[in-house]
Protein backbone atom coordinates (compact mmCIF):
# COMPACT_ATOMS: atom_id res chain seq x y z
CA UNK A 1 0.00 0.00 0.00
CA UNK A 2 1.30 3.37 -1.12
CA UNK A 3 1.92 6.03 1.81
CA UNK A 4 0.27 9.14 1.43
CA UNK A 5 2.96 11.93 1.06
CA UNK A 6 3.20 14.01 4.54
CA UNK A 7 2.32 17.19 4.97
CA UNK A 8 2.71 19.88 7.40
CA UNK A 9 -0.99 21.39 8.79
CA UNK A 10 -1.56 24.76 7.38
CA UNK A 11 -0.55 26.37 10.84
CA UNK A 12 2.67 24.27 11.18
CA UNK A 13 6.25 25.50 10.77
CA UNK A 14 7.05 28.05 8.30
CA UNK A 15 10.12 26.21 8.32
CA UNK A 16 10.85 22.21 8.50
CA UNK A 17 12.90 19.79 7.45
CA UNK A 18 12.78 15.86 7.70
CA UNK A 19 15.55 13.51 7.37
CA UNK A 20 17.72 15.37 4.95
CA UNK A 21 20.89 13.83 3.27
CA UNK A 22 22.83 14.90 0.88
CA UNK A 23 26.81 12.84 -0.23
CA UNK A 24 29.29 14.60 -2.09
CA UNK A 25 31.88 11.32 -3.26
CA UNK A 26 33.05 9.75 -0.29
CA UNK A 27 31.77 12.74 2.16
CA UNK A 28 29.08 12.60 3.88
CA UNK A 29 27.69 16.35 3.86
CA UNK A 30 24.28 15.82 5.69
CA UNK A 31 22.99 12.52 7.65
CA UNK A 32 19.60 12.99 8.62
CA UNK A 33 19.15 17.01 9.23
CA UNK A 34 15.78 17.35 11.25
CA UNK A 35 14.78 21.12 11.60
CA UNK A 36 11.82 23.51 12.49
CA UNK A 37 10.84 26.94 13.06
CA UNK A 38 7.51 28.06 13.70
CA UNK A 39 6.37 31.33 11.78
CA UNK A 40 7.73 34.84 13.02
CA UNK A 41 10.93 33.31 14.93
CA UNK A 42 14.74 33.16 14.22
CA UNK A 43 15.91 29.51 14.13
CA UNK A 44 19.57 29.81 14.66
CA UNK A 45 22.20 27.46 12.82
CA UNK A 46 25.63 26.64 14.81
CA UNK A 47 28.16 24.06 13.71
CA UNK A 48 31.92 23.83 13.07
CA UNK A 49 33.31 24.41 9.86
CA UNK A 50 32.69 21.48 7.71
CA UNK A 51 29.80 20.45 9.51
CA UNK A 52 26.91 20.87 7.08
CA UNK A 53 25.44 24.48 7.69
CA UNK A 54 26.15 25.32 4.09
CA UNK A 55 25.25 22.82 2.39
CA UNK A 56 21.73 22.89 4.93
CA UNK A 57 21.17 26.00 3.53
CA UNK A 58 21.68 25.39 -0.08
CA UNK A 59 18.83 22.88 0.10
CA UNK A 60 16.26 24.33 1.78
CA UNK A 61 17.15 27.32 -0.43
CA UNK A 62 16.73 24.92 -3.73
CA UNK A 63 20.60 24.90 -4.80
CA UNK A 64 20.91 21.71 -4.39
CA UNK A 65 19.12 18.53 -3.97
CA UNK A 66 18.80 16.00 -0.93
CA UNK A 67 19.44 12.65 -1.84
CA UNK A 68 16.65 11.67 0.68
CA UNK A 69 14.27 13.49 3.18
CA UNK A 70 11.87 16.00 2.51
CA UNK A 71 11.61 19.91 3.84
CA UNK A 72 9.12 22.52 3.35
CA UNK A 73 9.64 26.41 3.43
CA UNK A 74 6.28 28.37 4.38
CA UNK A 75 4.19 25.26 3.62
CA UNK A 76 5.59 24.17 -0.40
CA UNK A 77 7.04 21.19 -0.78
CA UNK A 78 10.90 21.98 -1.88
CA UNK A 79 10.45 18.44 -3.55
CA UNK A 80 7.33 19.01 -5.39
CA UNK A 81 6.85 22.95 -5.58
CA UNK A 82 10.33 24.71 -5.69
CA UNK A 83 8.88 27.48 -7.70
CA UNK A 84 6.71 28.62 -4.69
CA UNK A 85 9.31 28.09 -2.24
CA UNK A 86 11.52 30.44 -4.64
CA UNK A 87 8.82 33.14 -4.47
CA UNK A 88 8.16 33.10 -0.89
CA UNK A 89 12.12 32.87 0.04
CA UNK A 90 14.56 35.31 0.75
CA UNK A 91 18.39 34.53 0.80
CA UNK A 92 21.67 36.57 2.14
CA UNK A 93 24.42 34.03 1.69
CA UNK A 94 28.20 34.34 3.23
CA UNK A 95 29.58 36.88 0.46
CA UNK A 96 27.48 39.59 -0.86
CA UNK A 97 25.81 39.00 -4.23
CA UNK A 98 25.79 42.36 -5.79
CA UNK A 99 26.77 43.70 -9.70
CA UNK A 100 29.34 45.87 -8.70
CA UNK A 101 28.92 47.51 -12.44
CA UNK A 102 25.60 48.79 -11.10
CA UNK A 103 24.09 51.39 -8.94
CA UNK A 104 22.87 50.26 -5.24
CA UNK A 105 19.49 51.40 -7.00
CA UNK A 106 19.39 49.73 -10.07
CA UNK A 107 20.75 46.61 -8.24
CA UNK A 108 17.41 46.25 -5.95
CA UNK A 109 15.85 47.75 -8.92
CA UNK A 110 16.51 44.73 -10.65
CA UNK A 111 15.99 42.30 -7.98
CA UNK A 112 11.97 43.98 -7.43
CA UNK A 113 11.74 43.33 -11.37
CA UNK A 114 13.00 39.84 -11.38
CA UNK A 115 10.19 39.14 -8.75
CA UNK A 116 7.53 40.43 -10.87
CA UNK A 117 7.27 43.44 -9.82
CA UNK A 118 6.19 46.55 -12.04
CA UNK A 119 8.29 49.55 -12.67
CA UNK A 120 6.61 51.45 -10.29
CA UNK A 121 6.31 49.62 -6.95
CA UNK A 122 9.98 48.24 -7.65
CA UNK A 123 11.41 51.90 -7.78
CA UNK A 124 9.91 52.86 -4.67
CA UNK A 125 10.10 49.31 -2.87
CA UNK A 126 14.13 50.36 -4.08
CA UNK A 127 14.22 53.52 -2.45
CA UNK A 128 12.33 52.34 0.93
CA UNK A 129 15.19 49.76 1.30
CA UNK A 130 17.90 52.34 0.31
CA UNK A 131 16.84 53.89 3.39
CA UNK A 132 16.24 51.77 5.29
CA UNK A 133 19.70 50.18 5.28
CA UNK A 134 21.72 53.70 5.40
CA UNK A 135 22.49 53.64 1.59
CA UNK A 136 20.29 56.20 0.35
CA UNK A 137 23.07 58.16 0.10
CA UNK A 138 25.19 56.58 -1.89
CA UNK A 139 22.06 54.89 -3.89
CA UNK A 140 23.39 56.37 -7.41
CA UNK A 141 26.94 54.94 -7.07
CA UNK A 142 28.16 51.71 -8.33
CA UNK A 143 28.61 49.68 -6.12
CA UNK A 144 31.69 48.87 -6.98
CA UNK A 145 33.12 51.59 -4.73
CA UNK A 146 31.02 50.48 -1.69
CA UNK A 147 32.81 49.36 1.15
CA UNK A 148 32.75 45.73 2.35
CA UNK A 149 29.83 46.65 4.87
CA UNK A 150 27.41 48.75 2.58
CA UNK A 151 27.59 45.66 -0.31
CA UNK A 152 27.05 43.58 3.00
CA UNK A 153 23.74 45.62 3.41
CA UNK A 154 22.58 45.82 -0.31
CA UNK A 155 23.26 42.39 -0.65
CA UNK A 156 20.60 41.76 2.65
CA UNK A 157 18.44 44.67 1.69
CA UNK A 158 17.98 42.60 -1.82
CA UNK A 159 17.02 39.84 0.08
CA UNK A 160 13.88 41.53 1.61
CA UNK A 161 12.64 43.26 -2.09
CA UNK A 162 9.58 40.92 -2.06
CA UNK A 163 8.63 40.77 1.63
CA UNK A 164 9.69 36.89 1.95
CA UNK A 165 7.76 34.90 4.42
CA UNK A 166 11.03 33.08 5.40
CA UNK A 167 14.95 34.48 4.69
CA UNK A 168 17.48 32.72 5.16
CA UNK A 169 20.73 34.32 6.33
CA UNK A 170 24.14 32.52 5.81
CA UNK A 171 26.65 34.52 8.22
CA UNK A 172 25.00 38.05 7.70
CA UNK A 173 27.77 40.00 9.55
CA UNK A 174 30.72 38.22 8.99
CA UNK A 175 33.07 40.95 8.01
CA UNK A 176 30.80 44.07 9.24
CA UNK A 177 31.57 46.86 12.02
CA UNK A 178 30.15 46.59 15.53
CA UNK A 179 27.83 49.50 13.64
CA UNK A 180 27.04 47.31 10.32
CA UNK A 181 26.39 44.29 13.13
CA UNK A 182 24.13 46.64 15.32
CA UNK A 183 22.04 47.91 12.03
CA UNK A 184 21.83 44.07 10.59
CA UNK A 185 20.41 42.76 14.43
CA UNK A 186 17.93 45.47 14.49
CA UNK A 187 16.69 44.56 10.78
CA UNK A 188 15.90 40.94 11.88
CA UNK A 189 14.08 42.11 15.01
CA UNK A 190 12.32 43.99 12.69
CA UNK A 191 11.50 41.13 10.10
CA UNK A 192 10.63 38.96 12.64
CA UNK A 193 8.15 41.30 14.59
CA UNK A 194 6.23 41.46 11.18
CA UNK A 195 5.62 37.91 10.92
CA UNK A 196 8.85 36.91 8.88
CA UNK A 197 10.69 33.69 10.07
CA UNK A 198 14.62 33.62 9.89
CA UNK A 199 16.84 30.95 9.59
CA UNK A 200 20.51 32.04 10.81
CA UNK A 201 23.86 30.75 10.27
CA UNK A 202 26.23 32.35 12.00
CA UNK A 203 29.82 31.51 13.58
CA UNK A 204 29.14 34.56 16.34
CA UNK A 205 27.73 32.75 19.50
CA UNK A 206 26.94 36.26 21.15
CA UNK A 207 25.07 36.66 17.98
CA UNK A 208 22.64 33.22 17.96
CA UNK A 209 22.27 34.46 21.82
CA UNK A 210 20.98 37.48 21.26
CA UNK A 211 18.90 37.26 18.34
CA UNK A 212 17.52 33.10 18.34
CA UNK A 213 14.65 32.28 19.70
CA UNK A 214 15.86 28.45 19.32
CA UNK A 215 19.04 27.35 18.39
CA UNK A 216 20.14 23.90 15.98
CA UNK A 217 23.49 22.68 16.62
CA UNK A 218 24.70 20.60 13.56
CA UNK A 219 28.23 18.66 13.28
CA UNK A 220 29.26 15.99 10.80
CA UNK A 221 26.11 16.23 9.09
CA UNK A 222 24.04 15.65 11.50
CA UNK A 223 21.34 18.15 14.14
CA UNK A 224 22.82 17.04 17.55
CA UNK A 225 21.01 19.49 19.88
CA UNK A 226 18.02 21.84 19.05
CA UNK A 227 15.77 24.11 22.31
CA UNK A 228 16.04 27.68 23.09
CA UNK A 229 19.87 28.81 24.15
CA UNK A 230 18.45 28.57 28.28
CA UNK A 231 17.45 24.93 27.46
CA UNK A 232 21.04 24.35 25.71
CA UNK A 233 22.84 25.85 28.81
CA UNK A 234 20.87 23.84 31.16
CA UNK A 235 22.16 20.80 29.43
CA UNK A 236 25.83 21.59 30.12
CA UNK A 237 24.53 22.98 33.79
CA UNK A 238 27.05 24.17 36.79
CA UNK A 239 28.78 27.31 36.69
CA UNK A 240 32.23 28.06 35.03
CA UNK A 241 35.89 29.58 36.44
CA UNK A 242 37.85 31.39 34.03
CA UNK A 243 41.53 32.03 35.12
CA UNK A 244 43.31 34.08 33.01
CA UNK A 245 47.41 32.76 33.01
CA UNK A 246 49.85 35.48 31.51
CA UNK A 247 52.92 33.27 31.75
CA UNK A 248 52.77 30.51 29.26
CA UNK A 249 55.55 28.85 31.67
CA UNK A 250 53.02 27.80 34.52
CA UNK A 251 50.29 26.94 32.54
CA UNK A 252 50.84 23.06 32.37
CA UNK A 253 51.17 23.60 35.92
CA UNK A 254 48.42 25.17 36.74
CA UNK A 255 46.57 23.18 34.76
CA UNK A 256 47.94 19.72 36.41
CA UNK A 257 46.96 21.50 40.11
CA UNK A 258 43.41 22.27 39.36
CA UNK A 259 42.01 19.61 37.14
CA UNK A 260 41.49 17.38 40.43
CA UNK A 261 38.95 20.16 41.79
CA UNK A 262 36.47 19.16 39.62
CA UNK A 263 35.07 16.10 37.89
CA UNK A 264 34.48 17.54 34.58
CA UNK A 265 37.08 18.49 32.15
CA UNK A 266 38.77 21.84 32.10
CA UNK A 267 39.59 23.69 29.03
CA UNK A 268 43.07 25.84 28.41
CA UNK A 269 42.90 27.96 25.56
CA UNK A 270 46.84 27.88 24.44
CA UNK A 271 46.04 31.36 22.70
CA UNK A 272 44.56 33.49 25.16
CA UNK A 273 45.92 31.27 28.59
CA UNK A 274 42.43 31.25 29.77
CA UNK A 275 41.84 28.43 31.80
CA UNK A 276 38.23 27.31 32.35
CA UNK A 277 36.94 24.97 34.69
CA UNK A 278 33.53 23.74 35.13
CA UNK A 279 32.01 23.30 38.29
CA UNK A 280 28.94 22.47 40.61
CA UNK A 281 30.30 24.67 43.37
CA UNK A 282 31.27 27.45 42.48
CA UNK A 283 32.15 29.60 45.50
CA UNK A 284 34.56 26.47 47.15
CA UNK A 285 35.81 25.98 43.80
CA UNK A 286 37.22 30.02 43.60
CA UNK A 287 38.39 29.52 46.93
CA UNK A 288 40.06 26.44 46.47
CA UNK A 289 41.96 27.65 43.47
CA UNK A 290 42.65 30.58 44.01
CA UNK A 291 44.24 29.25 47.16
CA UNK A 292 46.31 26.24 45.21
CA UNK A 293 47.44 28.99 43.34
CA UNK A 294 49.06 31.11 45.42
CA UNK A 295 50.97 28.21 47.30
CA UNK A 296 52.32 27.28 43.46
CA UNK A 297 53.18 30.62 42.76
CA UNK A 298 51.38 30.88 39.69
CA UNK A 299 50.88 34.21 38.89
CA UNK A 300 47.47 34.76 37.49
CA UNK A 301 45.65 37.80 35.70
CA UNK A 302 41.51 38.20 35.82
CA UNK A 303 39.52 35.29 37.61
CA UNK A 304 35.35 35.17 37.28
CA UNK A 305 32.79 32.96 38.03
CA UNK A 306 29.50 32.79 35.92
CA UNK A 307 26.95 30.44 34.64
CA UNK A 308 27.35 28.62 31.10
CA UNK A 309 27.41 30.28 27.92
CA UNK A 310 26.88 29.10 24.85
CA UNK A 311 30.36 29.17 23.99
CA UNK A 312 30.46 26.45 26.79
CA UNK A 313 27.34 24.40 24.63
CA UNK A 314 29.00 24.24 21.48
CA UNK A 315 32.42 23.05 23.63
CA UNK A 316 30.67 20.43 25.23
CA UNK A 317 28.45 18.96 22.23
CA UNK A 318 30.36 19.02 19.47
CA UNK A 319 34.14 18.74 21.55
CA UNK A 320 35.53 22.15 19.79
CA UNK A 321 36.58 25.57 20.73
CA UNK A 322 33.78 27.84 20.52
CA UNK A 323 32.68 28.94 16.71
CA UNK A 324 34.90 32.16 15.67
CA UNK A 325 35.02 33.73 11.98
CA UNK A 326 37.50 31.88 9.89
CA UNK A 327 38.63 31.90 6.49
CA UNK A 328 36.68 30.77 4.02
CA UNK A 329 36.70 27.12 3.43
CA UNK A 330 37.60 25.18 0.55
CA UNK A 331 35.37 24.89 -2.20
CA UNK A 332 32.71 22.16 -2.12
CA UNK A 333 32.04 19.80 -5.48
CA UNK A 334 30.35 21.58 -8.40
CA UNK A 335 26.92 22.63 -7.28
CA UNK A 336 24.28 21.11 -9.25
CA UNK A 337 21.71 22.80 -11.29
CA UNK A 338 18.56 24.55 -9.72
CA UNK A 339 16.48 21.88 -8.61
CA UNK A 340 13.81 21.54 -10.91
CA UNK A 341 10.86 19.09 -10.42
Amino acid sequence: MSRAPRTPPGDGPALRAEGLTKRFGAKQALAGVDLHAPAGTVLGLLGPNGAGKTTTVRVLTTLLRPDSGRAWVAGHDLRTDPEAVRARLGLSGQYAAVDEKLTGRENLYLVARLYGMRRGPARRRAAELLGRFRLADAADRPSGTYSGGMRRRLDLAGALVARPAVVVLDEPTTGLDPRGRADTWACVQDLVATGTTVLLTTQYLEEADHLADAIAVIDHGRVIAQGTAAALKSRVGGERLTLALPDPATRPTALALLAPLTPHQPHLDPRTGVLTLPTDHGPATLEQALTTLRHAAVPLGPVSLAPPTLDDVFLALTGQGAATPAPAPAPEPAKEPAWRP
